[in-house]
């Protein structure tokens, strides 16, 4: 059960795992006073593994929004070119943070959070950026754990999407995991957001692992 404060979704849910569960009735109930003793409306992130949990939701009333996929890519089949003009930073710098919360548009808050969040990261990391006319065009960030690059923060700034700035961080973000040792990557995305999908099937994330989505308390 994360509260991390914000608005983000996925660092403010409920967020079932695999293994053995609570009955979903006793587990919505304890969100719920949970949540409410923190002034927050309960939030689930309700990823396949947890049909049971849906069904309960949708009986209580709960709505649907925001469904996404998580992709999976083999890096080990793959070769990585170097990519110029492309900064790779192993730490999050202030310009990386300040051109994110630009680009990506977030409240203050969630930009304050999002540094807080960051900082407790011990894993291999790297924060990727490509800058144009004198300003960051496009950012994404990633970290490594057990062999696993999971990649975040994808964005491109709105003037210059469809220029190929996403496919050259990505490409450096995920040849700078291979150097490090990982073997696979994997991201999220909205399930309907084709263009996306499109450009990370064309960088190897062409295998679904499976789909989540959330359900919200009206």
């Amino acid at each position: 059960m994360r509260f991390s404060g914000g608005g983000i979704r996925r660092t403010n849910s409920v967020n079932p795992l695999r293994g053995i569960r609570g009955k979903p009735d006793g587990l919505i109930r304890t969100a719920e006073t949970l949540y409410t003793s923190l002034g927050r409306k309960p939030i689930f992130r309700v990823p396949h593994i947890a049909d049971d949990l849906d069904d309960q939701l949708r009986e209580r009333g709960y709505g649907m929004a925001a469904g996404s996929a998580v992709l999976f890519c083999d890096l080990a089949a793959r070769s990585f070119a170097q990519v110029d003009g492309v900064l790779i930073e192993r730490e999050m710098s202030a310009d990386w943070h300040n051109e994110s919360h630009r680009i990506g548009a977030s409240s203050e808050l969630d930009h304050t959070i999002f540094a807080q969040m960051i900082a407790t990261i011990v894993i291999p990391k790297a924060f990727v950026s490509i800058r144009a006319d004198g300003k960051t065009v496009a950012k994404a960030y990633g970290a490594i754990d057990n062999g696993l690059l999971v990649v975040e923060s994808v964005a491109t700034d709105p003037d210059y999407r469809q220029r190929g700035y996403s496919r050259k961080i990505l490409t450096a973000l995920m040849g700078w995991a291979k150097r490090e040792g990982a073997e696979a990557a994997c991201l999220q995305v909205l399930a309907d957001n084709t263009a996306a999908r499109a450009l990370y099937a064309s960088l190897g994330f062409d295998h679904e692992l499976y789909r989540y989505h959330y359900r919200m308390n009206p």
